[in-house]
């Protein structure tokens, strides 16, 4: 082993005074550690070395109180969800080591290396958790379950703010339903609440309770115009301390005007029917001039897709008469160039032979003739 081993031990319990503190406070990362010093060192690290790497690491681990955030100082607290994250990543880096069978200087820079880069992931949770999650709440008081660090105590922190969440505007009609709403987002996730009192607050500054129970909600159904004013939501805590106020301004509006709409369902026969004896029919001028003939209907507007097709029929036929014409004019050339003579005399053939055909009709005729004359 070299000499600057025992430089990096001191190094590793420096580096570990600012790096896990919170870590601690989860019993499987003390677990971790005992088992890495029972199971692991005595075949990994020189037994001259044991005691000082224990020692630094077990004071660093324990008297750790801050860690270094980059925008914000650590408050010392976090809750179970970061702490969390925080072991789950220091577990698994720690079996890596010890999966890897590292010895001697190797095995310390590796740890070093170790609880550097966690120091850095845990600072980031922490960061995360004291803007985003630590007393979410606006106004109020937020009771949330906190592990101070420095002692692993867990306990609930009152997150106080202003007590008054301010006056609400609320308008209803008459013979609808009221409904106030005591909600807020951070109720949920707070500890330590008891239950929402609704109270109606008269102008001699009196209340008279409403409700009360674990409903966030007040609703009154068929609103009057008496119920117009002023009413206080309250919910309580475990402390017999109000954790939410909200004040309601109640105005109570005339009731909807709806307007009747002509019924489009057509009527009964049964509604219909009137005795032909009560029905005085009497001609008028209208009834009995005859109503003019309706105008011719026009013939219907050609459409896009009746026209499409018909210019596709007429392309098709004009298209097959030209296909049979090609055929023509090629078979015609084809015999042409084959044969010249044989074309010009059927040609000749068919001039001759027309006018014979057309004589032969009249040769009965003239035998007829000449046995008369006989």
């Amino acid at each position: 082993m070299g000499p600057r081993f025992p430089l990096l031990v001191a190094a590793l319990g420096s580096c570990l005074l600012p790096a896990l503190g919170c870590l601690i406070c989860d019993k499987r990362v003390v677990d971790a550690l005992k088992k890495m010093e029972t199971d692991y060192l005595p075949d990994h690290l020189d037994a001259q070395y044991h005691k000082d790497l224990i020692e630094k690491l077990s004071n660093g681990m324990k008297e750790f109180e801050n860690l270094q955030l980059e925008d914000e100082s650590f408050l010392g607290v976090i809750d179970d969800s970061t702490l969390e994250k925080g072991t789950m990543s220091f577990l698994k880096q720690l079996k890596r080591i010890m999966d890897s069978d590292v010895k001697g200087e190797l095995f310390v820079k590796e740890l070093f290396w170790m609880l550097k880069n966690e120091k850095e992931i845990l600072s980031r949770h922490v960061s995360v958790f004291q803007q985003d999650v630590l007393c979410p709440n606006k106004c109020g008081m937020m009771l949330q379950s906190m592990i101070w660090c420095s002692t692993c105590e867990k306990k609930l922190h009152a997150c106080r703010k202003k007590a008054d969440c301010g006056e609400r505007k609320v308008k209803v009609h008459e013979t609808e339903d009221m409904i106030l709403d005591c909600e807020l987002n951070w109720h949920h996730i707070s500890e330590g609440l008891t239950d929402y009192s609704f109270f109606r607050v008269w102008k001699n500054k009196t209340e008279s309770l409403v409700y009360k129970g674990t409903a966030p909600t007040l609703t009154k159904p068929n609103v009057k115009a008496s119920d117009a004013g002023a009413y206080r939501c309250q919910l309580n805590t475990v402390n017999d301390l109000p954790a939410t106020i909200i004040h309601y301004q109640v105005r109570v509006l005339p009731p909807r005007v709806e307007e009747e709409t002509p019924s489009t369902v057509a009527p009964k026969p049964e509604d219909l029917d009137v005795a032909l004896d009560e029905v005085t029919w009497a001609p008028n001028r209208s009834s009995t001039t005859p109503r003019p003939p309706p105008p011719p209907s026009a013939a219907p507007a050609p459409t896009v897709e009746s026209m499409l097709r018909s210019l596709l029929v007429g392309l098709l036929i004009w298209g097959f008469v030209v296909l049979i014409a090609s055929i023509v004019i090629l078979m015609l050339c084809y015999w042409s160039e084959k044969s010249p003579g044989y074309f010009i005399d059927s040609i000749k053939t068919w001039l001759s032979t027309a006018p014979e055909a057309a004589q032969i009709p009249d040769a009965p005729e003239k035998k007829a003739k000449k046995s008369r004359s006989k």
